[in-house]
């Protein structure tokens, strides 16, 4: 959904922690939802079908941990873009979606265009990575690559 969209819904405590709920454990019932919220089962899935069209809840989604599936090692990339490549950053993101390694990426405002979150085999993975995904675009400029020791997770921010 676009961001205007989700903007023109005011969010009421109540729908406020409904998301807070569902941020905790998106696999909740609508009953124990109802039950904690204190209201009826068909007010709790109205709300959350109000919360879905209006772009607020976007998708239910689970985390599963990369080392299970054989990437222990995560980074965190920063892409700088060529100073006149500003115009290919909507292909450059499109590009990295298709990246399987990815997790996620930021499109950012500053000294860097992007921020990168990928799960890797090893180091020798990452460098691939970084060598064919982005240092082999020509809109990139450079790249810093850190690694994560640690990543925790939190709630949302409602």
């Amino acid at each position: 959904m676009g961001q205007s969209k989700k903007l023109r819904m005011q969010l009421d405590p109540l729908d406020r922690k409904l998301l807070m709920l569902l941020g905790g454990n998106a696999r909740r019932t609508n009953q124990s939802l109802s039950d904690e919220l204190g209201i009826a089962p068909s007010t709790c899935l109205s709300r959350m079908k109000t919360l879905k069209e209006a772009g607020i809840i976007d998708r239910f989604t689970i985390d599963v941990e990369p080392d299970a599936l054989g990437f222990p090692l995560q980074a965190l990339i920063s892409v700088r873009l060529q100073p006149g490549a500003r115009h290919l950053m909507a292909k450059v993101g499109e590009e990295l979606r298709h990246a399987p390694e990815i997790l996620q990426f930021f499109v950012l405002g500053g000294a860097e265009d992007f921020l990168v979150h990928i799960a890797a085999k090893d180091t020798e993975h990452i460098r691939r990575f970084v060598l064919d995904w982005l240092s082999a675009n020509p809109a990139v400029a450079g790249t810093q690559t850190s690694l994560v020791f640690e990543h925790a997770r939190v709630g949302p921010a409602v």
